[in-house]
């Protein structure tokens, strides 16, 4: 009687013991199914191509995993407000030196992340076909901000239209001129009025960006062009804090992608020249 007890015993510990297992084992292949969470991503950018090359990596990110908002904004301070204020993700619009200037102004920590193009500055003119045709005393508009005084002053200094002295500080400015031949004035205009000084100064030193809506581009209208061998690509920005975050990265991997590379090469030749 005892050991019929005792297999009794023994059988009831093993189905149980089974049973566990099997309830275990459920609980895994249900864990298994559950889809992972997706992440949201907001990006601030401004204008085209920018906000063309993360709606292209948009369907990208989401095979990761990754939901991008894209949130387009309307002038140069808001996107790193917002991303200081940790109200979007990263931002696309700006090149390392002028998030460097944010940087100073507004003890802020954002950080570049990936270089995606470069934005072929140009000098234009409604007036002159070549810039030795620009007379003595003429009026060339610059953006105002300091990092694009020292990249207007930077494009004339290298097609030896000025002559600027050693950079001392971070930036150029017009008081860097060591030499002026023809005694330009250089007039301070915030950077998204410049396109419309092109009626009125003689010529004016802005991004393909701002001569686009004039019908302007680098390769065909522009009398002086940057090229690359410079600081000033449009690079993808972050925070210090979510810098290395898988989802960041992967946003940066997307947009150096050969489809980016492509997209540019077909649709923007040189006013937006790939910098990866």
């Amino acid at each position: 009687m005892k050991k019929l007890f005792l297999l009794m015993t023994m059988s009831v510990f093993f189905l149980a013991a089974c049973g566990g297992q099997e309830n275990e084992g459920n609980d895994t292949e249900e864990a298994q199914d559950e889809p992972e969470e997706e992440v949201t991503l907001t990006v601030a950018t401004l204008i085209p191509p920018m906000t063309e090359i993360l709606e292209l990596v948009e369907p990208m990110l989401a095979e990761e995993g990754i939901e991008l908002e894209i949130e387009v904004l309307g002038d140069n301070v808001q996107p790193n407000t917002a991303l200081a204020n940790e109200e979007v993700d990263a931002n696309f619009f700006q090149h390392v030196p002028y998030m460097e200037e944010y940087n100073l102004n507004n003890d802020a920590n954002l950080v570049g992340i990936e270089e995606i193009y470069f934005a072929n500055y140009g000098v234009y003119s409604e007036q002159y076909d070549e810039v030795d045709d620009i007379p003595e005393g003429s009026v060339i508009a610059i953006a105002n901000d300091v990092s694009n005084i020292d990249r207007s002053l930077a494009i004339l200094d290298q097609h030896g239209v000025i002559e600027l002295q050693e950079k001392t500080g971070n930036y150029y400015t017009k008081e860097d001129i060591i030499d002026n031949p023809n005694d330009y004035e250089f007039e301070e205009v915030d950077l998204l009025m410049l396109a419309r000084t092109y009626d009125d100064a003689d010529a004016v030193v802005m991004t393909p960006a701002y001569a686009a809506p004039l019908g302007l581009t680098p390769k065909s209208d522009a009398l002086l062009t940057e090229g690359t061998d410079n600081e000033f690509a449009i690079t993808l920005v972050a925070r210090e804090d979510n810098a290395d975050s898988e989802a960041i990265q992967k946003l940066a991997e997307a947009m150096t992608s050969d489809e980016v590379r492509e997209f540019l090469e077909e649709n923007y030749d040189e006013t937006a020249i790939p910098a990866f």
